[in-house]
């Protein structure tokens, strides 16, 4: 009898190594993708793209895939798919495992100012203030709608819409060097950074540009997430799928 697959929450780097490791290790894995990003970066294994319709949609699809295990290694952000996988998976006994990669805290030289939602990280902001804007396009709006502020709002796919005057879109996708965010917050003159605490190795060199540069960074907080069994990394989330898979 084959194997049953493995449902990888994916859209992420960290979900693309989990599924490279799991997929050499013979497993059947399906990454499942949102299908917001135009052209995004393939996983090995199989592929599904868009959403399953809520929780109900999810668990349908659970079982009539019969699926094994569900890996949640979605964005720190991405709150709701958490939450549908963890009630989802909850409520048909399918084990979950989540991938929570460790959150940035600020050192020494750091000026970090806390902010709990993206919208009161805009109400943070200084008039006048010139910002480097690393949240994605989802939730730009509070920032450039106050028209005391300009700068450069960094994402992978284009919002729908033009920006103001004095926002440009740098459409780019990571991963960036430190002397690059050095020479685009001196370029641009840039005052404050915005970004959120997706933490993990990848995005901190625009944290170290800031902090040579004793540039403020306004550090929006991840949401909350309901308890699930969880590994640091890649590896140790393999290692964990690994013995969850084993007969």
């Amino acid at each position: 009898m084959p194997a049953r697959p493995v449902l990888l929450l994916g859209g992420t780097r960290d979900a693309r190594e989990i599924a490279r490791r799991l997929h050499e290790r013979g497993h059947d894995v399906v990454t499942s993708l949102a299908g917001v990003t135009a052209d995004p970066q393939i996983p090995p294994g199989r592929l599904r793209v868009g959403g399953f319709g809520g929780i109900e949609g999810l668990a349908d699809y659970l079982r009539n895939e019969g699926i094994a295990l569900v890996i949640d290694a979605t964005h720190p952000f991405a709150a709701q798919m958490s939450r549908h996988a963890h009630a989802a998976c909850g409520g048909l006994r399918v084990p979950l495992l989540r991938l929570d990669r460790p959150a940035w805290s600020a050192g020494d030289g750091d000026r970090w100012i806390d902010a709990a939602s993206p919208a009161a990280a805009a109400s943070l902001l200084p008039p006048g203030a010139r910002v480097l804007l690393t949240i994605g396009r989802k939730e730009v709006a509070p920032f450039l709608a106050r028209p005391d502020l300009t700068g450069w709002a960094r994402m992978i796919e284009a919002p729908p819409h033009a920006p103001p005057p004095g926002w440009v879109i740098l459409r780019e996708r990571p991963p960036f060097t430190r002397d690059a965010e050095l020479a685009l917050l001196r370029g641009h003159a840039i005052s404050h950074v915005v970004c959120k605490n997706s933490g993990g190795a990848l995005g901190t060199e625009k944290l170290q540009a800031a902090r040579l540069l004793g540039l403020p960074v306004v550090m929006i907080a991840r949401p909350a997430k309901p308890p699930a069994l969880s590994a640091a990394g890649p590896e140790a989330l393999a290692e964990a799928a690994e013995g969850l898979l084993s007969p």
